[in-house]
Protein backbone atom coordinates (compact mmCIF):
# COMPACT_ATOMS: atom_id res chain seq x y z
CA UNK A 1 0.00 0.00 0.00
CA UNK A 2 0.90 3.18 -0.76
CA UNK A 3 -0.68 6.91 1.04
CA UNK A 4 -0.12 9.90 -0.43
CA UNK A 5 -0.75 13.14 2.29
CA UNK A 6 -1.65 16.93 0.60
CA UNK A 7 -2.71 20.01 2.34
CA UNK A 8 -5.20 22.15 1.77
CA UNK A 9 -4.59 26.00 1.41
CA UNK A 10 -5.69 29.41 2.55
CA UNK A 11 -5.68 32.30 -0.18
CA UNK A 12 -5.31 35.51 1.18
CA UNK A 13 -5.09 38.05 -1.90
CA UNK A 14 -4.89 37.87 -5.67
CA UNK A 15 -7.64 35.00 -6.15
CA UNK A 16 -9.88 35.61 -9.54
CA UNK A 17 -5.81 36.62 -11.34
CA UNK A 18 -4.85 32.94 -11.43
CA UNK A 19 -7.20 31.88 -14.02
CA UNK A 20 -5.68 31.44 -17.33
CA UNK A 21 -8.65 33.22 -19.19
CA UNK A 22 -6.86 36.71 -16.83
CA UNK A 23 -3.48 35.77 -16.70
CA UNK A 24 -2.29 34.84 -20.33
CA UNK A 25 -3.67 38.52 -21.32
CA UNK A 26 -2.73 40.63 -18.39
CA UNK A 27 -0.83 38.27 -15.72
CA UNK A 28 -1.45 36.99 -12.42
CA UNK A 29 0.00 36.85 -8.99
CA UNK A 30 -1.21 35.57 -5.75
CA UNK A 31 -0.08 35.21 -1.94
CA UNK A 32 -1.62 32.92 0.40
CA UNK A 33 -0.57 29.52 2.22
CA UNK A 34 -0.82 25.73 2.61
CA UNK A 35 -2.33 24.79 5.53
CA UNK A 36 -2.06 21.73 7.97
CA UNK A 37 -5.13 19.90 6.95
CA UNK A 38 -4.98 17.50 4.76
CA UNK A 39 -6.41 15.14 2.35
CA UNK A 40 -4.76 11.32 2.20
CA UNK A 41 -4.94 8.76 -0.54
CA UNK A 42 -4.18 5.38 -0.47
CA UNK A 43 -3.62 2.91 -3.47
CA UNK A 44 -3.27 -0.81 -3.80
CA UNK A 45 -3.32 -3.41 -6.27
CA UNK A 46 -7.16 -5.14 -5.92
CA UNK A 47 -7.38 -8.92 -5.79
CA UNK A 48 -9.08 -10.79 -8.69
CA UNK A 49 -11.31 -11.85 -6.78
CA UNK A 50 -14.09 -9.30 -7.16
CA UNK A 51 -16.70 -8.88 -10.39
CA UNK A 52 -15.53 -5.61 -10.45
CA UNK A 53 -12.01 -4.51 -11.48
CA UNK A 54 -11.47 -0.80 -9.76
CA UNK A 55 -12.96 0.14 -6.07
CA UNK A 56 -13.22 3.80 -5.52
CA UNK A 57 -14.00 4.52 -1.78
CA UNK A 58 -14.34 8.73 -1.16
CA UNK A 59 -17.64 10.38 0.11
CA UNK A 60 -19.66 7.22 -1.61
CA UNK A 61 -18.14 4.11 -3.15
CA UNK A 62 -17.79 3.08 -6.76
CA UNK A 63 -16.97 -0.55 -7.92
CA UNK A 64 -16.93 -0.78 -11.56
CA UNK A 65 -15.42 -2.60 -14.51
CA UNK A 66 -14.54 -0.13 -16.88
CA UNK A 67 -12.88 3.13 -16.34
CA UNK A 68 -15.47 4.93 -18.23
CA UNK A 69 -17.82 3.93 -15.63
CA UNK A 70 -16.02 5.54 -12.84
CA UNK A 71 -18.15 9.19 -12.00
CA UNK A 72 -15.31 11.36 -9.70
CA UNK A 73 -14.37 12.85 -12.32
CA UNK A 74 -10.96 13.41 -11.05
CA UNK A 75 -10.41 9.93 -11.23
CA UNK A 76 -11.83 8.64 -14.17
CA UNK A 77 -9.48 11.74 -16.09
CA UNK A 78 -6.28 10.11 -14.10
CA UNK A 79 -6.76 6.39 -15.24
CA UNK A 80 -8.01 7.31 -18.18
CA UNK A 81 -5.07 9.37 -19.25
CA UNK A 82 -2.08 7.24 -16.84
CA UNK A 83 -3.98 3.95 -19.09
CA UNK A 84 -4.59 2.36 -16.06
CA UNK A 85 -4.78 -1.23 -16.55
CA UNK A 86 -4.25 -2.98 -13.32
CA UNK A 87 -7.31 -3.51 -10.96
CA UNK A 88 -6.86 -0.96 -8.16
CA UNK A 89 -7.98 0.16 -5.26
CA UNK A 90 -8.62 3.60 -3.94
CA UNK A 91 -9.46 5.33 -0.60
CA UNK A 92 -9.08 9.27 0.04
CA UNK A 93 -9.87 10.59 3.58
CA UNK A 94 -9.89 14.46 4.18
CA UNK A 95 -9.57 16.14 7.35
CA UNK A 96 -11.94 18.86 6.20
CA UNK A 97 -15.44 18.66 4.15
CA UNK A 98 -15.40 18.85 0.35
CA UNK A 99 -16.23 21.79 -2.00
CA UNK A 100 -15.80 24.61 1.10
CA UNK A 101 -12.74 26.55 -0.41
CA UNK A 102 -9.98 25.42 0.57
CA UNK A 103 -8.18 23.70 -2.62
CA UNK A 104 -9.66 20.14 -1.81
CA UNK A 105 -10.85 19.46 -5.34
CA UNK A 106 -7.33 20.12 -6.53
CA UNK A 107 -5.54 18.58 -3.33
CA UNK A 108 -7.17 15.67 -4.65
CA UNK A 109 -5.99 15.32 -7.88
CA UNK A 110 -2.11 16.66 -7.00
CA UNK A 111 -2.93 13.50 -4.41
CA UNK A 112 -3.88 11.22 -6.55
CA UNK A 113 -1.47 11.75 -9.71
CA UNK A 114 1.48 11.82 -6.37
CA UNK A 115 0.44 8.20 -4.99
CA UNK A 116 -0.14 6.62 -8.71
CA UNK A 117 3.17 7.63 -9.65
CA UNK A 118 4.81 6.30 -6.36
CA UNK A 119 3.32 3.07 -7.08
CA UNK A 120 4.61 3.31 -10.90
CA UNK A 121 7.85 3.76 -9.35
CA UNK A 122 8.33 7.80 -9.97
CA UNK A 123 8.68 10.13 -7.27
CA UNK A 124 7.24 13.42 -8.94
CA UNK A 125 8.73 16.95 -8.87
CA UNK A 126 6.92 19.54 -6.76
CA UNK A 127 6.66 21.57 -10.64
CA UNK A 128 6.21 18.63 -12.85
CA UNK A 129 3.47 17.36 -10.03
CA UNK A 130 1.50 20.84 -10.18
CA UNK A 131 1.87 21.02 -14.07
CA UNK A 132 0.08 17.19 -14.15
CA UNK A 133 -2.79 18.71 -11.76
CA UNK A 134 -3.18 21.98 -13.73
CA UNK A 135 -3.43 19.73 -17.65
CA UNK A 136 -6.15 17.43 -15.67
CA UNK A 137 -8.37 19.61 -14.52
CA UNK A 138 -8.06 22.37 -16.71
CA UNK A 139 -7.18 20.49 -20.03
CA UNK A 140 -8.62 16.76 -19.40
CA UNK A 141 -11.62 17.62 -17.79
CA UNK A 142 -12.09 20.91 -18.64
CA UNK A 143 -13.02 22.66 -15.33
CA UNK A 144 -13.17 26.38 -15.08
CA UNK A 145 -11.05 26.13 -12.29
CA UNK A 146 -8.04 28.66 -11.36
CA UNK A 147 -4.19 27.55 -11.33
CA UNK A 148 -3.53 28.46 -7.53
CA UNK A 149 -4.74 25.59 -5.67
CA UNK A 150 -3.10 22.80 -7.58
CA UNK A 151 0.46 25.15 -6.94
CA UNK A 152 0.14 25.47 -2.86
CA UNK A 153 -1.08 21.54 -3.01
CA UNK A 154 2.08 20.57 -4.28
CA UNK A 155 4.92 23.05 -2.86
CA UNK A 156 3.40 23.37 0.64
CA UNK A 157 4.58 26.87 2.64
CA UNK A 158 3.58 30.56 2.42
CA UNK A 159 4.28 32.31 -1.10
CA UNK A 160 3.63 34.85 -3.34
CA UNK A 161 3.06 32.57 -6.87
CA UNK A 162 3.35 34.35 -10.09
CA UNK A 163 1.19 33.56 -13.32
CA UNK A 164 3.03 35.33 -16.39
CA UNK A 165 1.29 35.37 -20.07
CA UNK A 166 3.13 31.90 -20.96
CA UNK A 167 0.90 30.34 -18.82
CA UNK A 168 3.70 28.80 -16.52
CA UNK A 169 3.75 29.77 -12.97
CA UNK A 170 6.48 30.92 -10.65
CA UNK A 171 6.56 30.11 -6.90
CA UNK A 172 8.23 32.40 -4.83
CA UNK A 173 8.55 31.46 -0.65
CA UNK A 174 7.84 34.49 1.61
CA UNK A 175 10.97 34.85 3.55
CA UNK A 176 9.30 36.21 6.44
CA UNK A 177 10.30 35.17 10.43
CA UNK A 178 8.85 32.63 12.48
CA UNK A 179 7.78 35.34 14.75
CA UNK A 180 5.67 37.26 12.28
CA UNK A 181 3.83 34.03 10.72
CA UNK A 182 2.99 33.06 14.69
CA UNK A 183 1.50 37.10 14.74
CA UNK A 184 -0.29 36.33 11.56
CA UNK A 185 -1.98 33.06 12.27
CA UNK A 186 -2.74 34.14 16.14
CA UNK A 187 -4.72 36.82 14.09
CA UNK A 188 -6.61 34.61 11.57
CA UNK A 189 -10.32 32.69 12.63
CA UNK A 190 -11.60 29.94 9.98
CA UNK A 191 -15.14 29.39 10.62
CA UNK A 192 -17.25 26.77 8.36
CA UNK A 193 -20.26 28.52 7.28
CA UNK A 194 -22.20 24.97 6.54
CA UNK A 195 -22.58 25.85 3.01
CA UNK A 196 -20.73 24.12 0.82
CA UNK A 197 -20.61 24.49 -3.58
CA UNK A 198 -19.23 23.86 -6.76
CA UNK A 199 -16.91 25.87 -7.41
CA UNK A 200 -16.12 25.66 -11.02
CA UNK A 201 -20.02 26.49 -11.47
CA UNK A 202 -19.65 30.29 -9.52
CA UNK A 203 -16.23 30.62 -11.00
CA UNK A 204 -17.79 30.76 -14.71
CA UNK A 205 -19.86 33.31 -13.78
CA UNK A 206 -16.89 35.33 -12.55
CA UNK A 207 -14.42 34.43 -15.85
CA UNK A 208 -17.11 35.38 -17.98
CA UNK A 209 -17.91 39.13 -16.07
CA UNK A 210 -13.41 39.33 -16.33
CA UNK A 211 -14.04 41.87 -18.98
CA UNK A 212 -15.96 44.46 -17.28
CA UNK A 213 -14.21 43.74 -14.11
CA UNK A 214 -10.85 44.24 -15.13
CA UNK A 215 -9.92 47.23 -12.60
CA UNK A 216 -11.79 45.09 -9.85
CA UNK A 217 -9.02 42.38 -11.21
CA UNK A 218 -5.98 44.76 -11.32
CA UNK A 219 -6.48 46.30 -7.59
CA UNK A 220 -6.72 42.52 -6.43
CA UNK A 221 -3.89 41.65 -8.21
CA UNK A 222 -2.11 44.51 -6.74
CA UNK A 223 -3.09 44.36 -3.56
CA UNK A 224 -0.49 41.08 -2.85
CA UNK A 225 2.29 43.40 -3.38
CA UNK A 226 1.07 45.89 -0.55
CA UNK A 227 0.62 42.53 1.92
CA UNK A 228 3.69 41.42 1.15
CA UNK A 229 5.18 44.68 2.29
CA UNK A 230 3.26 44.35 5.10
CA UNK A 231 4.24 40.97 6.13
CA UNK A 232 8.23 41.16 5.48
CA UNK A 233 8.36 44.28 7.50
CA UNK A 234 9.61 44.41 11.18
CA UNK A 235 7.46 47.63 12.10
CA UNK A 236 4.10 47.80 10.32
CA UNK A 237 1.46 46.59 12.35
CA UNK A 238 -0.07 43.04 11.61
CA UNK A 239 -3.17 44.89 11.47
CA UNK A 240 -2.77 46.06 8.08
CA UNK A 241 -3.14 42.77 6.65
CA UNK A 242 -6.69 42.90 8.50
CA UNK A 243 -8.11 46.09 6.70
CA UNK A 244 -6.36 44.50 3.16
CA UNK A 245 -8.38 41.39 3.74
CA UNK A 246 -11.45 43.88 4.06
CA UNK A 247 -10.54 45.55 0.93
CA UNK A 248 -10.19 42.43 -0.97
CA UNK A 249 -13.45 41.04 -0.27
CA UNK A 250 -15.03 44.20 -1.38
CA UNK A 251 -13.43 43.88 -4.62
CA UNK A 252 -14.09 40.59 -4.77
CA UNK A 253 -17.89 40.12 -4.10
CA UNK A 254 -18.79 42.36 -6.87
CA UNK A 255 -16.66 40.00 -9.69
CA UNK A 256 -19.94 38.07 -9.88
CA UNK A 257 -23.78 37.91 -7.91
CA UNK A 258 -23.11 34.39 -6.60
CA UNK A 259 -19.91 35.44 -4.76
CA UNK A 260 -21.49 36.06 -1.95
CA UNK A 261 -25.60 34.81 -0.10
CA UNK A 262 -27.76 36.64 2.32
CA UNK A 263 -26.01 34.31 5.10
CA UNK A 264 -22.55 34.70 4.22
CA UNK A 265 -23.03 38.61 4.47
CA UNK A 266 -24.89 38.16 7.36
CA UNK A 267 -21.45 36.31 9.20
CA UNK A 268 -19.60 39.18 8.02
CA UNK A 269 -22.16 41.57 9.67
CA UNK A 270 -22.02 40.16 13.22
CA UNK A 271 -18.05 39.37 12.68
CA UNK A 272 -17.21 43.10 12.49
CA UNK A 273 -19.57 44.35 14.67
CA UNK A 274 -18.24 42.02 17.69
CA UNK A 275 -14.50 43.24 16.78
CA UNK A 276 -13.26 41.69 13.36
CA UNK A 277 -11.14 44.13 11.05
CA UNK A 278 -11.68 42.34 7.95
CA UNK A 279 -11.88 38.73 6.21
CA UNK A 280 -12.81 36.97 3.37
CA UNK A 281 -14.98 33.63 2.13
CA UNK A 282 -12.36 31.52 0.99
CA UNK A 283 -12.43 29.72 -2.59
CA UNK A 284 -14.47 30.92 -5.57
CA UNK A 285 -17.58 32.04 -3.24
CA UNK A 286 -21.33 30.83 -2.47
CA UNK A 287 -20.36 28.71 0.93
CA UNK A 288 -17.43 27.33 2.58
CA UNK A 289 -14.83 28.54 4.65
CA UNK A 290 -14.98 32.50 5.85
CA UNK A 291 -11.38 34.03 6.88
CA UNK A 292 -11.38 36.39 9.45
CA UNK A 293 -8.87 38.61 10.54
CA UNK A 294 -9.27 39.50 14.71
CA UNK A 295 -6.95 40.67 16.99
CA UNK A 296 -6.33 38.75 19.80
CA UNK A 297 -7.90 40.30 22.63
CA UNK A 298 -10.96 40.63 20.15
CA UNK A 299 -11.60 37.03 19.68
CA UNK A 300 -13.74 36.27 22.14
CA UNK A 301 -16.91 38.53 21.43
CA UNK A 302 -15.94 37.13 17.58
CA UNK A 303 -15.87 33.35 18.99
CA UNK A 304 -18.74 33.95 20.95
CA UNK A 305 -21.27 36.17 18.39
CA UNK A 306 -20.42 32.81 15.40
CA UNK A 307 -20.33 29.91 18.18
CA UNK A 308 -22.91 28.21 16.28
CA UNK A 309 -20.42 28.06 13.39
CA UNK A 310 -17.67 24.94 13.19
CA UNK A 311 -14.12 27.14 13.81
CA UNK A 312 -11.03 25.37 13.06
CA UNK A 313 -7.48 25.64 14.24
CA UNK A 314 -4.99 25.23 11.82
CA UNK A 315 -0.59 26.18 11.12
CA UNK A 316 1.21 26.36 8.08
CA UNK A 317 2.18 23.33 6.46
CA UNK A 318 5.54 23.50 4.55
CA UNK A 319 6.29 20.30 2.35
CA UNK A 320 3.34 19.82 0.16
CA UNK A 321 2.31 17.05 -1.45
CA UNK A 322 4.59 13.85 0.43
CA UNK A 323 4.31 9.67 0.39
CA UNK A 324 3.86 9.17 4.01
CA UNK A 325 3.83 5.39 3.43
CA UNK A 326 5.10 3.44 0.85
CA UNK A 327 4.81 -0.41 1.26
CA UNK A 328 4.95 -1.66 -2.81
CA UNK A 329 5.62 -4.84 -1.91
CA UNK A 330 2.27 -4.34 -0.19
CA UNK A 331 0.58 -4.06 -3.39
CA UNK A 332 0.97 -7.24 -5.51
CA UNK A 333 -1.71 -9.89 -5.12
CA UNK A 334 -0.95 -12.92 -2.83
Amino acid sequence: MIICRTPFRVSLFGGGTDYPKWYRQHGGTVLGFAIDKYCYISVRNLPPFFEYRHRIVYSRVEMVTDIADIEHPAVRAIFQDRGVETGLEIHHDGDLPARSGLGSSSSFTVGLLNVLSAKDGEMMMKQRLALEALRIEQDVIGEHVGSQDQVWAAYGGINRINFPEDGDFEVLPVAVSQTRKRELLSHLLLFFTGLSRLAPEIAKKQIDNFDQRQEHLKTMGGLVDEALNVLVSETRPIREIGQLLDQSWRLKRELADNVTTPVIDEIFTVAMDAGAIGGKLLGAGGGGFVLLFVEPEKQPAVKEKLKNLIRVDFGIDEVGSKIVLYEPDGLENR
